[in-house]
């Protein structure tokens, strides 16, 4: 049975990238060899701060478009799994001091 992940990278101007692999040390690998000619490769090196196992690829690429959409705070706390400030990121930012 295949494994599937879903990964965040920090990238070396502190943003993230996510994405999803079945593979995921040579997708670490790929990304910073510059392989995918995208957003990661201009932004070099890359460093895996959060994955996670999925059932399956459907799984994996429904998280990457989720976490995609969030916030930076919310994919901070995410990483740190930080679950009471992944509950108040979620919050609209009006709501986030009530």
């Amino acid at each position: 049975m295949t494994d599937f992940f879903v990964y965040i990278l920090k990238c070396s101007d502190g943003s993230f990238y996510t994405g999803h692999t079945d593979n995921l040390d040579t997708r670490i690998a790929q990304h910073n060899a510059g392989h995918f000619g995208g957003y990661t490769s201009t932004r070099l090196p890359v460093e895996l701060v959060f994955n996670e196992r999925c059932q399956s690829r459907d799984d994996a690429f429904a998280a990457e478009r989720r976490i995609k959409g969030w916030s930076r705070a919310k994919k901070q706390a995410l990483i740190a799994r930080d679950w009471p400030a992944l509950k108040t990121a979620a919050r609209p930012p009006q709501e986030r001091s009530a």
